[in-house]
């Protein structure tokens, strides 16, 4: 924690100052920590039992390239209405993506000491959330309830991307930006960006950024094919010799981001201080379309570095995309 001195602090610098999470094996952000400092891995392998109990059907379980592992979000379909002012029918419609932000949005407040009634000032949201696989699957099957409450309530009544960090902002009274981001794999990331920057222009005076990504059907295992990105072992071994693929997972985690000043003086509890970000794309200057880019990655780290006003050998620790695939870790670390 910072003590309640200003000095070396820029005008730009953003500070963090409320986390939540929920991930795989990990509830809460005090057990991911103890988790990452103990090396627990969190894809965990599924047996035969567990994968039927799932729904998984008996003959994609016997497929020779089915890989049973799975990273599954305890308790994902949990959810307190009453708390968030939703009745049962209104919490059974809402994709569980959106319940899981609504929950670790709420967290990061109280992590924070922000409560949103008490705080003088307006409050955006940047997030954004994986595909709505849960109006598709779970909705859509229900004949009764589509012809009872119609596709436009269901689809805007929380199953759509466009409507997740607004439903944010109307549940919980915020009256800033509320804006949804859409990257892909980087939405989290540039989702913190866009607060900070909306922060830095005094569009508001606080910010939530986050995301949340829910694999639909859960906690099932998949089917390995060669040149794609899913590991044929059922393990993600991120720049190791032994990398061949990755593991895709669910989580949600928000952060509560102020002017660094702001929370100086209003002693806040800082985590960590945010000197410079930035956002660019690599173009047509690669091998494909999905495919990363070497010099794309390095002069975005090289802006980043130089908004900052960091020496780049004074970086200690570098996180990355980490794919665990035998394109993507090399190009990280060639950009790097």
């Amino acid at each position: 924690m910072m003590d309640s001195s200003s000095a070396g602090v820029g005008e730009t610098d953003i500070a963090i100052v409320g986390m939540a999470a929920h991930l795989p094996g990990a509830p809460d952000i005090a057990t991911y920590w103890a988790n990452l400092r103990a090396g627990v891995e969190s894809i965990i392998p599924l047996s035969r039992d567990e994968l039927l109990s799932r729904g998984e059907a008996p003959l994609r379980i016997h497929h020779p390239d089915y890989v049973p592992a799975a990273a599954i979000l305890e308790n994902f379909e949990h959810f307190d209405a009453d708390f968030f002012g939703f009745s049962p029918k209104e919490a059974a419609i809402l994709d569980p993506q959106h319940r899981q932000f609504l929950e670790v949005a709420w967290e990061a407040l109280e992590n924070a000491g922000h409560p949103p009634e008490t705080f003088k000032g307006a409050i955006g949201v940047y997030a954004g959330c994986g595909m709505g696989s849960y109006f598709y699957f779970n909705l859509c099957s229900h004949r009764d309830l589509v012809e009872n409450t119609g596709m436009f309530l269901l689809r805007h009544t929380g199953n759509d991307k466009d409507f997740l960090s607004t439903r944010v902002s109307h549940i919980l009274d915020l009256r800033g930006p509320s804006v949804n981001v859409q990257t892909a794999c980087s939405t989290s990331l540039v989702a913190v960006h866009y607060a900070a920057q909306a922060l830095l222009n005094g569009e508001c005076d606080m910010a939530l950024a986050g995301g949340v990504t829910i694999e639909l059907p859960h906690g099932r295992g998949y089917i390995f094919k060669e040149g794609e990105i899913l590991s044929p072992d059922g393990h993600c071994h991120a720049f190791d010799h032994r990398a061949q693929g990755t593991v895709f997972g669910s989580g949600a985690g928000c952060v509560v981001l102020r002017r660094a000043r702001d929370a100086i003086r209003d002693g806040d509890h800082i985590w960590a201080i945010l000197k410079g970000s930035a956002v660019n794309n690599d173009g047509a200057a690669k091998a494909g379309y999905l495919a990363p880019s070497v010099e794309g990655q390095a002069a975005c780290v090289a802006e980043a570095l130089a908004i900052a006003d960091v020496p780049a050998a004074t970086v200690d620790y570098v996180e990355c995309h980490g794919t665990g695939t035998y394109l993507g870790d090399p190009i990280e670390v060639a950009a790097l």
